[in-house]
């Protein structure tokens, strides 16, 4: 006689995006931000602050508000969030949240959409009040549509979301993880064409300038600085920013751990 012994298991993460598993992450993630209000007044405030000391520092210059004040609309809030980002990401790993998530019938790339969800939210509201501080408080000067100025300062929003989600899963503490920022942000901003043109650059640092998303950031905020209408130039920027937002966000999901060694 043969006696069968049944073993029980635990369900098994999905591998396919759920709607409803995202958006329960995203609202977890959202209530614990309710309750960090220095990390909301980083999140909102900070690009707003750095935008007003920027135009009282060209006081006397207007022009050149007008010149590099589109640019960092877009770089300001791309540097908070992928600060931010990261952090919080950590913490969840090293707190063991992740863990017990990952132990849960959720896969990755719900936890990844999630988060990406949850600060995109933030992302919207960052991205509005320092546009909106910008065109009608500071005065910037653009030629194009401040509809297409937020677009591309949203876009770079979720782009730094996207590189803070990536980079940390590589970090073992929160220290680790501010240690990625001269890595990631800091060549991308010296070699996005803020201080001098690309193509007046070595042609190397030019090359690698080109595969940089914070490149086309700044092209698509210049774009619209010039240009009335939306330009070929304009959509290509704003789809790579976009197209290279969700690459990360995938290596994100794929190099997701459940914790910190």
């Amino acid at each position: 006689m043969t006696t069968t012994t049944a073993t029980a298991t635990a369900p098994a993460p999905t591998s396919a995006l759920n709607a409803s598993r995202t958006t329960a992450t995203a609202a977890r993630v959202l209530r614990q931000l309710a309750h960090d209000p220095r990390t909301i007044a980083l999140l909102l405030l900070i690009p707003c602050l750095m935008l007003i000391l920027l135009r009282y520092v060209f006081d006397g210059s207007p022009r050149t508000f007008d010149n590099i004040g589109a640019s960092l609309l877009g770089i300001f809030p791309l540097i908070t969030m992928f600060l931010v980002t990261s952090i919080a990401t950590l913490r969840e790993r090293t707190s063991g949240t992740l863990e017990r998530l990952l132990a849960m019938p959720l896969g990755k790339g719900d936890v990844i959409a999630g988060y990406a969800l949850a600060f995109g939210t933030l992302a919207i509201i960052q991205s509005a009040l320092a546009t909106g501080l910008a065109l009608w408080l500071l005065g910037l000067d653009v030629t194009g549509s401040p509809w297409l100025l937020l677009l591309v300062a949203l876009l770079d929003a979720l782009l730094g979301t996207a590189l803070g989600l990536f980079v940390s899963a590589f970090a073992a503490s929160e220290f680790q993880a501010v240690q990625f920022m001269p890595a990631v942000i800091f060549p991308q901003l010296l070699l996005c064409g803020l201080f001098t043109p690309r193509d007046n650059m070595h042609p190397v640092l030019e090359a690698i300038s080109n595969v940089l998303p914070m490149s086309y950031a700044v092209d698509g905020m210049n774009e619209v600085l010039k240009h009335t209408d939306m330009t070929a130039n304009f959509i290509r920027d704003a789809l790579i920013v976009a197209g290279c937002a969700l690459l990360v966000l995938t290596l994100g999901a794929a190099t997701l751990r459940r914790r910190t060694p």
